[in-house]
């Protein structure tokens, strides 16, 4: 009977505590208004102008150790979901995402596209990557290290609707994540880290086509799309690939820099396709206070208000492989900017870049001089 009584007593508290709790709704939001002028010998193919690329308007719920996200955006003339996703955190140093989210691979992939220091991503970073899938995602992070590890469907399985009979035949792939970060104090930061990644081939139309991955990568502006290197690869078996990654900090300057490799195994003869890239990005406070660390993401915080931050970048990336005889082409960027943080919601950026892209099979060499404005209010 004590026991019994034992038990009631701690449901009902248990059940107690459950009806004091009540569920936190948040709105989180994106606005990005863009101004880009281009130079070159190409200059015909880019067009000046403005545009918004990205808005996003979304909400985020708590309610005890549940959480969840939902997020749409509208972009060129397209509306897409971002992130829908629900969590549960057991303390807060473990938790379980289960939805279409972000899954970590490497450094970059931690925060959206929207967030870059750079203000356009590293193009590596946009070949090498997925932005969000539909997967179920663990994460640990305590103090000095941080790990990720997600089991996911392909890309399209959240953009593409597909019959019942057909769902076996979405791709899979599964990610890992592992930083160690034995410095990580405000203005002196020290991590580096790995990721790897596997992935089945993706869906293409019907299952029997169901046998290849396709790569691609515009020009960094949001202004106009023009496509850079691009390549799809048949006769797909599977898919290798991992990033180390390197971030430093010394008070108001940092270094963060990946390289990434990728190897497509394929069938019926045909040779192994194999990629690379990697990007080094120098930023620093010129006015302002010393970088910190965001201890959840495993990298640097958004600065503070009335922050004033010079960046300068450089990104290789190769989709030509002789071997396989597939040339998706090269590019090279170099970029440099200011960034300054009105307030933690509104960010203003400027950027001038150089880029060349080359050796593609169904392109002639092409250059490109940049220079972009950007207002952007993130809540």
């Amino acid at each position: 009977m004590v026991a019994l009584a034992t038990c009631l007593a701690t449901f009902t508290s248990a059940h107690a505590e459950e009806e004091t709790l009540k569920p936190k709704f948040s709105p989180v939001g994106t606005i990005l208004m863009d101004g880009a002028v281009f130079a070159g010998p190409q200059k015909s193919e880019f067009a000046d102008g403005v545009a918004l690329p990205d808005v996003r308007l979304g909400v985020m719920i708590t309610y005890g150790k549940w959480s969840g996200k939902i997020e749409a955006s509208y972009a060129y003339n397209k509306v897409t979901l971002k992130d829908v996703w629900m969590q549960y955190t057991f303390n807060p140093e473990n938790f379980l995402r289960i939805g279409l989210s972000m899954q970590h691979f490497g450094y970059q992939n931690s925060t959206a596209a929207c967030t870059k220091v750079t203000m356009i991503e590293p193009i590596s970073n946009t070949i090498f990557n997925e932005a969000h899938m539909l997967g179920v995602g663990y994460y640990h992070i305590p103090d000095k290290y941080f790990i990720s590890a997600s089991l996911h469907a392909e890309p399209k399985a959240s953009s593409v609707i597909v019959s019942p009979d057909q769902m076996v035949h979405e791709g899979f792939g599964a990610r890992v994540r592992a930083v160690a970060r034995p410095y990580h104090s405000d203005g002196i930061m020290l991590q580096a880290g790995i990721s790897g990644a596997f992935m089945s081939p993706q869906f293409s139309g019907s299952p029997d086509s169901h046998d290849s991955f396709t790569f691609s990568a515009n020009f960094p502006t949001k202004v106009t799309q023009v496509k850079a290197i691009g390549t799809t690869v048949d006769h797909a078996r599977n898919l290798w690939k991992f990033t180390p990654e390197l971030m430093a900090a010394y008070h108001r300057i940092a270094l963060e820099s990946q390289y990434f490799f990728m190897q497509v195994n394929r069938k019926d003869g045909h040779p192994a396709f194999n990629a690379y890239g990697a990007y080094a990005t120098l930023r620093g406070a010129i006015i302002g206070s010393d970088y910190k660390y965001n201890m959840a993401l495993a990298g640097i915080n958004t600065p503070g208000k009335g922050t004033l931050e010079g960046v300068a970048s450089y990104n290789y990336t190769c989709l030509s492989d002789a071997s396989s005889s597939i040339f998706g082409g090269r590019i090279s960027d170099v970029s440099c900017g200011l960034n300054y943080y009105f307030n933690k919601y509104i960010t203003g950026k400027i950027r001038y870049s150089y880029s060349h892209a080359w050796d593609r099979d169904d392109a002639l060499p092409t250059s490109l001089n940049a220079v972009q404005v950007r207002l952007q209010m993130i809540f």
